[in-house]
């Protein structure tokens, strides 16, 4: 079931009033869709924060714009302001339930490796996987087991077992995360190690400036 949001349309595009809406804790945001009419609104940012941290990135939110239907939307992508740290413009794409999209999902490690009981050194290449799948079919996450790996194993794309409605679109030879002998890992230049981390809940575009 699709978590809900409020939106109210937005007419005015003047920068004052853009800055008004923001001063009252809300955030400009942008609705549109394949063959949807594009419509400026905004949205309260603790509600549309909470939502996503809550539900994930790829969740389907009902939104409510004053006086009309509720539409099935996707928040598409967000800017930050990177000196505040806040929410400054919010885009929504209406979703086809029945129709299949693609979108990135976030990639999760489970369980601790053999190898790093050993002394080698995790690595994660990968973070985010493409899915293609039907809205409500789309995973929270994807996780993989990384349990069994030794030092010198590796998982690559091909090695994942999906178990929902959708299918992985990387290429299948890509390394999604390895175990790396110490003296290989301090050989190689520019990379951190890794152990378990994960990407951020949302995948925001930074230092985007807003188009009026």
């Amino acid at each position: 079931m699709a978590v809900k949001l409020a939106a109210q349309l937005r007419e005015d595009h003047t920068k004052s009033a853009t800055k008004e809406i923001r001063n009252s804790g809300h955030v400009p945001a942008v609705l549109y869709g394949k063959g949807k009419e594009t419509k400026s609104i905004s949205v309260n940012s603790i509600e549309l924060v909470k939502t996503v941290r809550d539900e994930g990135r790829n969740a389907i939110i009902s939104l409510q714009v004053e006086n009309e239907a509720p539409v099935d939307v996707m928040l598409h992508e967000y800017q930050i302001d990177p000196l505040r740290d806040e929410l400054i413009h919010a885009d929504f794409y209406i979703v086809d339930m029945a129709e299949e999209m693609d979108v990135e999902v976030n990639l999760r490690l489970e369980g601790e490796a053999i190898g790093t009981k050993d002394g080698g050194v995790l690595q994660q290449p990968l973070h985010e996987l493409q899915v293609r799948a039907k809205p409500a079919d789309i995973p929270e996450e994807i996780v993989v087991d990384i349990s069994d790996l030794g030092i010198g194993d590796s998982i690559a794309v091909g090695d994942i077992k999906t178990n929902g409605n959708y299918t992985i679109l990387d290429d299948e030879v890509t390394t999604v995360v390895t175990v790396l002998a110490p003296d290989t890992a301090k050989d190689l230049e520019g990379e951190t190690p890794v152990e378990n981390a994960e990407p951020e809940l949302v995948g925001a575009e930074k230092d985007k400036e807003e188009e009026a």
